[in-house]
């Protein structure tokens, strides 16, 4: 290759179409991007694909300064593709600038278009970047930018971005370290629930209506004073979806998740467990906009009249004073309370949850439903009408356990043909679970 720090073309066009391996399309996407990104400053950060992200060495920064570059190194920690300047040495329009190590795209246009002829389009399709490019230059047939930029997952919804995000509050704030170590925080990417997986009720799609309706029209709610919005209450029985929900949530709002069990945050030392409620709900308002979701919610808003603990009520007077402070309209956090024991809920705790959303065991009908979404890609022979008779009063829990366990059945039998036999099992599985569960011991 030229030693010149220019990027130059290393061979000739080659005469015959055929498609290139896969790790070199990925590198030619890569250096595609890089150009067309550099090119057009209307395009953000919002369409660049995660890796190339990753490549030009912007995750997690506030903004892509452009001009973005292609290494080697990074190519090689980004995507594990060793060699990079070697597999492309033999590509007319991809230069090597020996300084600095760096590829670059000699000539746009023939580029982009040996890169289509090649096997680019799957990559296209999912590449924002390169979709408005072909769009407006070389249609292919499918291909469409604002499809490319639905699907892309959002900058500000990466690991990499939370994670600059929770850094920086760090290097602001060491006592937000302490809150830090009270919950479990995730980035909408991170979170493997969607609501399209869960089979809700109309009441519990309303609520992330609402939430979503809030957001689209805050500077209208904020001029009115209309803030008592974002509060949930998820009140049911173990394994009926609320925890699923409210991770869910994370993708339909956009919005990072702050997990926390008051049972984990509740401390030894007098006074401690207030100091902890406090910490949490403040790196929450520091973090937003967030979800914060508190499983186990029954666990300090106890009746304060059964617990006449000093330091309890201390508790319970801490969370309810937060809560007040909680507004999605005024500090974009989403509070999510769960609780499986609502007759335990002190009165107060009760009335500052703008809404309360029931999540009921399964009917029949819903029963079918989450049956027909667990086993679908499943080869089975279960009669799922029939399963879905004989669960009743099963949670949606309960029912994924049938179903895993049917195909542990299967698989340790030698099949993945899981049948009515394998699913009875686990339903038996389960009905003994619930007898032992129930049992005293005492």
């Amino acid at each position: 290759m030229s030693a010149d720090t220019a990027a130059t073309a290393v061979t000739a066009p080659a005469r015959t179409v055929e498609a290139a391996d896969d790790a070199v399309l990925r590198l030619v996407e890569v250096v595609l991007t890089a150009e067309v990104y550099n090119q057009h400053p209307n395009l953000d950060l919002n369409d660049l694909p995660p890796h190339c992200r990753e490549v030009f060495g912007v995750a997690g920064a506030t903004e892509a300064k452009r001009p973005v570059a292609v290494s080697e190194a990074m190519i090689k920690k980004a995507l594990g593709i060793p060699d990079a300047a070697e597999r492309l040495k033999k590509n007319p329009f991809v230069g090597y600038e020996e300084f600095g190590q760096r590829l670059r795209v000699t000539a746009l246009p023939e580029a982009a278009r040996w890169f289509a002829r090649r096997g680019g389009a799957y990559l296209i399709r999912e590449n924002p970047t390169l979709a408005w490019y072909y769009e407006r230059n070389e249609p292919i047939e499918g291909i469409s930018y604002a499809d490319a930029r639905l699907r892309n997952p959002k900058y500000e919804e990466t690991k990499a971005y939370l994670d600059r995000r929770v850094s920086a509050l760090l290097a602001e704030d060491e006592r937000m370290r302490s809150a830090l170590d009270l919950c479990i925080i995730s980035a909408p990417e991170e979170i493997r629930k969607r609501v399209e997986d869960l089979v809700l009720t109309p009441e519990q799609l309303e609520a992330i209506e609402k939430v979503k309706i809030a957001l689209a029209n805050l500077a209208y709610l904020r001029a009115h004073d209309i803030a008592e919005i974002g509060k949930f209450l998820f009140v049911g029985p173990p394994g009926t979806g609320k925890t699923s929900l409210a991770l869910a949530m994370s993708h339909v709002l956009g919005m990072p998740i702050i997990e926390v069990r008051l049972s984990m945050i509740t401390s030894q030392y007098l006074g401690e467990t207030s100091k902890n409620i406090d910490r949490v709900f403040e790196f929450a308002h520091r973090l937003a906009p967030a979800i914060l979701f508190v499983d186990e919610f029954d666990f300090v808003a106890k009746s304060r009249v059964s617990d006449d603990h000093g330091a309890m009520k201390r508790a319970v007077n801490a969370l309810l004073k937060n809560i007040d402070q909680v507004s999605l309209i005024r500090s974009s956090v989403v509070l999510i309370g769960a609780t499986n024991h609502p007759r335990l809920l002190d009165e107060a705790a009760w009335r500052r949850f703008d809404e309360v959303v029931e999540f009921a065991l399964p009917d029949r009908q819903m029963r079918l439903d989450i049956l027909r979404k667990v086993t679908a890609g499943l080869d089975t022979a279960a009669d799922l009408d029939r399963l879905a008779d004989e669960t009743d009063a099963f949670s949606g829990a309960d029912l994924r356990m049938i179903v895993k366990e049917g195909v542990l059945t299967a698989l340790m039998e030698g099949r993945t043909r899981v049948l009515q036999s394998d699913i009875e099992k686990g339903v038996n599985m389960v009905l003994k679970r619930n007898v032992i569960k129930d049992r005293s011991w005492v």
